[in-house]
């Protein structure tokens, strides 16, 4: 699926959270991985009253969160819709056929911290200056970005993956420092990082051989987590860095 607008005739789930009962406007979602493809499926199950654009790197319009022209597009986007009620970024990079995690410091090259740092740092947070004129409607607005426990500092015991847990790392502080920003001029906006816990996609395939069964989750069950943690944070709550079940991680 390139791009998704759709509706649904399910009747929403009723184990959502008060603050999402009724809610109106437009979902963005993006990232079409299998927790990107999930949360699409849920969403239009649990709100099927809510518009849901999903986006990213194959769709049409392009959101490619490294390309500057993509991003100034996607106001324009927006536009068109109804107000913008709940953004969720599932965009990360890990690995490709020429680069992954460094095990080692000897592995440690400025391309591959570049092109980390890119996706998984940069994006959310140029992501969050393209849709912040979308999100002035004054409504309750939720602006999420998936995080990774890896990117705790504090949680940091194992060492290694030296680019991707900067760069997570670098996430965090720059969508802390946001939603502080956004309390003054965005005061009706929740800015939330979310850990999903390894899951079974194609991010994580290489690196799960270790994984319990019990501590790997389907995208569906990811998903259903996320939206679950989601759903009940309040702009009090905001810039906190969550699990899948809903603990605090330490930055």
């Amino acid at each position: 699926m390139t791009l998704a607008i759709m509706r649904h005739s399910h009747s929403a789930d009723m184990s959502t959270a008060s603050s999402w009962e009724g809610l109106t406007g437009t979902a963005l979602v993006i990232g079409q991985g299998g927790i990107g493809s999930a949360l699409v499926q849920e969403l239009g199950e649990r709100l099927p009253q809510l518009d849901l654009l999903w986006l990213g790197r194959r769709s049409t319009p392009r959101l490619d969160l490294s390309c500057d022209g993509d991003l100034d597009q996607l106001g324009e986007v927006l536009a068109g819709k109804p107000p913008l009620r709940l953004v969720i970024n599932t965009a990360g990079w890990l690995h490709d056929s020429q680069r992954g995690p460094e095990k080692r410091l000897a592995r440690v090259n400025r391309a591959g911290l570049e092109q980390a740092f890119s996706i998984n740092a940069y994006g959310p947070i140029l992501l969050a200056r393209a849709i912040e004129s979308s999100l002035g409607h004054g409504e309750a607005a939720w602006f999420a970005s998936l995080s990774a426990r890896v990117g705790s500092i504090g949680d940091n015991r194992l060492g290694g993956w030296y680019g991707y847990r900067a760069a997570k790392a670098a996430q965090n502080q720059l969508l802390r420092t946001l939603a502080i920003e956004w309390r003054r001029c965005l005061p009706s906006v929740c800015v939330t990082l979310l850990h999903p816990g390894t899951t079974a996609t194609d991010l994580s395939e290489p690196f799960r051989r270790g994984v319990p069964p019990e501590k790997l989750f389907s995208p569906e069950r990811a998903a259903c987590q996320l939206l679950d943690v989601l759903s009940l944070q309040c702009p009090e709550d905001s810039g906190r860095f969550l699990a899948w079940d809903g603990s605090t991680i330490p930055w």
